[in-house]
């Protein structure tokens, strides 16, 4: 399953279970509609904190996505996990791709304040694991 929400800093993604090829083309094919009209620069905030791991076919159109969301201005993401091997695939996709300068991985597990420390860094590029953030 996966949730595409406008925020006030941008956008917020909720991806959980187990996502296919299908159900990703439906993302990607949503966040282009959503994009047409984003704001010139936004940032991204991604709850993966329930996402089983990705199918190798899955993963070109993750990193489809993630360039799309660039191209249309995302300037910073943060991106939370449960879970060290999502964090590990995820952080190896992020290098892949070359968003790992504006990217942020944040694990939800050992944050009791993830979104706070999430939203402080795509909002205003302040990222302290750890310590406690009032926003």
């Amino acid at each position: 399953m996966y949730k595409i929400e406008s925020a006030i800093y941008g956008f917020k993604l909720t991806f959980s279970g187990c996502i296919g090829v299908g159900e990703m083309k439906q993302w990607l094919d949503g966040s282009e509609r959503i994009l047409a009209s984003a704001p010139p620069e936004f940032g991204l905030v991604v709850d993966m904190r329930d996402l089983e791991s990705l199918p190798p076919e899955v993963l070109p159109l993750l990193h489809e996505g993630q360039r799309l969301y660039r191209q249309k201005g995302m300037q910073r993401s943060a991106v939370v996990l449960n879970d060290a091997a999502m964090t590990m695939q995820l952080g190896q996709i992020a290098k892949d791709t070359s968003t790992d300068a504006w990217t942020r991985h944040i694990d939800a597990s050992a944050e009791r304040d993830w979104e706070d420390v999430a939203v402080c860094w795509v909002a205003d590029g302040v990222f302290e694991p750890g310590t406690p953030v009032h926003v």
